[in-house]
C-alpha cells in the first residue's frame, strides 16, 4: 500500500473516528444548543411507552439520541425545578422554593447555564418560558438579547372571545386556527427564524413551550386526532394505601379553572381533561418538528446538541391528585432526551438516575466549556457512551407543605429514587423532626400504591435508606 494513499486517506479515517465520539467538539467550530422545554410534562409520550398519546416528532428524536428513562426534577414545580437547572444548584442551596423567589437572592453570583455560555462567546437567546413567568425572574445576565413571548400568565392565552380576558374560565379550549393563534406557535415562528438568523454563529437558542400546562389549549386539528370515548383513563384514582396527608394536597392549581366536582371526577370531566392533556402534547410535539426540521433545513443538524426536557411530571387523578407540587413518582419524573450530533448510538436508552441538575455540567462537558465552580449537578455525558454503565445511586427532590405558602413553609418533603425504591420523609421546617415517612417499592408496585414505611418486615429497609438520604446527593455520585 502506497504511503501517499495513507496519507491521502488517514482525515478521512480520523474525521469519522471522532464524528463517533459523543463528547468530542470539531477543532474548527464550536457546537450549537438547541434546548426545548415543555412545561408539565410527564412522560406521557410515545417513546416513553404512552400508547394514546401522538408524539411522532418527539419520538423520531428519541429514536436519534438518549432517551433517559429515570430522570428527575428537583421539585415539581414550574420556578423551583427551573432555578435549579439553570442556575446548576439544588432548591435548598438556592433556597428557591415558590413561584416568585429569585435564585440571586441567595446565590447573586451564580453563573446561570445560559450565562455560561454566553460568557464562553455564544449567542444566547431564550423565546418562551425557560425562566419562570412570574415577576422579573427573566435573568438578564443570562441572555444576548431580551426574551420573548416569556412572560405573563397561562391564563392570557385562551382565544375563543367568550374565555379571553375573562380570567381562568375554563381548562379546555379548542378552537378552529393556526397554531400561532397560541403562543407556542408564535414562539416557533420566532424560534425558526432565530434558527436561520443564527446560522453563521455560535447560539444556545432556549425554547420554552407553555403546553401542556393548564389551561389546556390545543387548535381544534389536534383534538380531532382523538377520539374521547375510546380514551383510557388513568389509575389507580384513590391515594396510596397508609400515605400520611401531609403528602397529598388539594389539586387547588385545576381548581382555579373551574373544576369544582369532587374528587375522583365523573368520568366526562376526566375523559374531557385527559382529552385536553393528550391534545396539548400533539401541539407541542408539532411545535418540535418544525424545530427539527430548521435545523436541518439550515444545515444546522449535525452541528447542534439538542436536548428536549420538561421542568416537571404532572398527576391525571392518580392518588386522587391533579397537576403537580407532591413528591410522588408521577411528579419528580421527567421525560429528558438528549441527542448530540452524529450520535453514534441513536435510540438508545438509559435506565440510570439522572437529575436536571446535572444538564449544566453536562451540556458544558459536551461543548467543551471549563465549568464554574459550585454546581451541584454530575455530568452524564459519560452515559452516551455506554448507556449501562453504573450511575448514581440515588436522585433526590423535595417539596413543602402547604404547596403553596405565604412566609415560609410548616414542613419539608425530602424524597430519594433509588434502582428499587422511593423514600420520603416529611421534616418540620423549623425543628427538622420527621414527622412522616413514605416508601414505595417500585418492584412491585411501580404505580407507588401501598406505603410501606409502617411495616415491620421493611423495618431495616427504612434504617438503610434513611442514612442514605441523610448522607444527600454528594454521595450518590458515581465513581469516575
Amino acid at each position: 500500500m502506497h504511503v501517499r494513499w495513507l496519507l491521502t486517506l488517514f482525515p478521512a479515517l480520523l474525521l469519522s473516528l471522532l464524528c463517533d465520539v459523543p463528547s468530542a467538539v470539531p477543532a474548527d467550530e464550536p457546537l450549537n444548543v438547541l434546548f426545548i422545554a415543555a412545561d408539565d410534562l410527564n412522560t406521557t409520550l410515545g417513546c416513553y411507552g404512552d400508547q394514546q398519546v401522538q408524539s411522532p416528532h418527539i419520538d423520531r428524536l428519541a429514536s436519534e439520541g438518549l432517551l433517559f428513562e429515570q430522570a428527575y426534577c428537583q421539585q415539581a414545580v414550574c420556578n423551583p425545578s427551573r432555578a435549579s437547572l439553570l442556575s446548576g444548584r439544588r432548591p435548598d442551596t438556592i433556597r428557591v422554593y415558590d413561584l416568585r423567589a429569585d435564585f440571586r437572592t441567595a446565590v447573586p453570583d451564580a453563573v446561570a447555564l445560559p450565562q455560561h455560555f454566553r460568557q464562553n462567546g455564544y449567542h444566547t437567546q431564550a423565546i418562551g418560558k425557560i425562566y419562570h413567568n412570574m415577576g422579573d425572574l427573566d435573568d438578564e445576565p443570562s441572555w444576548s438579547v431580551p426574551s420573548q413571548l416569556h412572560a405573563g400568565r397561562h391564563a392570557d392565552d385562551y382565544s375563543l372571545p367568550e374565555h379571553k380576558g375573562k380570567g381562568k374560565p375554563t381548562a379546555v379550549e379548542s378552537p378552529d386556527a393556526p397554531d400561532n393563534v397560541y403562543r407556542d406557535g408564535q414562539i416557533t415562528d420566532l424560534a425558526v427564524q432565530a434558527i436561520a438568523d443564527l446560522s453563521d454563529q455560535p447560539f444556545f437558542l432556549a425554547v420554552g413551550y407553555w403546553r401542556p400546562h393548564l389551561p389546556f389549549l390545543a387548535p381544534k386539528r389536534y383534538w380531532d386526532r382523538y377520539d374521547p370515548a375510546l380514551l383510557s383513563l388513568p389509575s389507580p384514582l384513590e391515594p396510596p394505601q397508609d400515605a400520611p396527608a401531609i403528602a397529598l394536597h388539594d389539586s387547588r392549581e385545576l381548581r382555579g379553572y373551574g373544576v369544582r366536582q369532587p374528587f375522583p371526577l365523573p368520568e366526562d370531566v376526566h375523559r374531557e381533561l385527559l382529552h385536553g392533556y393528550l391534545a396539548s402534547i400533539t401541539y407541542l410535539d408539532a411545535q418540535v418538528g418544525r424545530l427539527m426540521e430548521a435545523l436541518e433545513e439550515n444545515g444546522l443538524a449535525d452541528r447542534t446538541v439538542v436536548v428536549f426536557w420538561s421542568d416537571h411530571g404532572f398527576h391525571l387523578g392518580q392518588h386522587s391528585l391533579w397537576c403537580k407540587t407532591s413528591d410522588f413518582e408521577l411528579d419528580a419524573r421527567v421525560p429528558l432526551i438528549v441527542r448530540p450530533p452524529k450520535y453514534s448510538r441513536p435510540g438508545s436508552r438509559t435506565q440510570a438516575l439522572v437529575e436536571l441538575v446535572d444538564l449544566y455540567p453536562s451540556l458544558a462537558e459536551l461543548c467543551g466549556l471549563d465549568l464554574p465552580d459550585g454546581l451541584e449537578g454530575t455530568s452524564f455525558v459519560p452515559l452516551l457512551d455506554d448507556p449501562s454503565r453504573p450511575w448514581k445511586s440515588a436522585a433526590f427532590t423535595q417539596h413543602p407543605r402547604p404547596a403553596y405558602y405565604r412566609g415560609e413553609p410548616e414542613a419539608m418533603g425530602y424524597s430519594m429514587r433509588t434502582d428499587r425504591f422511593r423514600y420520603t420523609e416529611w421534616r418540620g421546617w423549623k425543628d427538622g423532626n420527621v414527622v412522616a415517612r413514605e416508601l414505595y417499592d417500585h418492584q412491585s408496585d411501580p404505580g407507588e400504591t401501598v406505603n410501606l414505611a409502617g411495616r415491620d418486615e421493611f423495618g431495616p429497609t427504612v434504617r438503610t435508606l434513611q442514612k442514605q438520604l441523610a448522607a444527600g446527593w454528594r454521595a450518590a455520585i458515581p465513581e469516575k
